[in-house]
């Protein structure tokens, strides 16, 4: 007589910019983060690009995504589009 418990998917989710679009269902985005360094206190971006899957190739260059994590789809994407901004 074990409970079975519920556990919730607690799934990453970034927004960027989409800065390639060249791939078949799948486009490049560009997510910029702010970070402090430690020692000088010192603001700096440190930008990140993710491959995204894009099912239908809606997305173009320059627009703006979000995007959460999901099973991997290939060698190197493991993201899948939401919605846009």
């Amino acid at each position: 007589m074990e409970n079975k418990k519920e556990q919730k998917v607690i799934r990453k989710k970034f927004s960027g910019v989409v800065v390639s679009d060249k791939a078949d269902k799948t486009i490049v985005v560009s997510v910029d983060v702010a970070k402090i360094n430690k020692k000088y206190q010192k603001r700096y971006t440190s930008t990140t690009k993710y491959k995204v899957h894009d099912e239908n190739n809606d997305y173009k260059v320059d627009d703006k995504v979000e995007f959460v994590e999901c099973r991997p789809l290939s060698k190197d994407k493991k993201w899948r589009v939401i919605n846009s901004k």
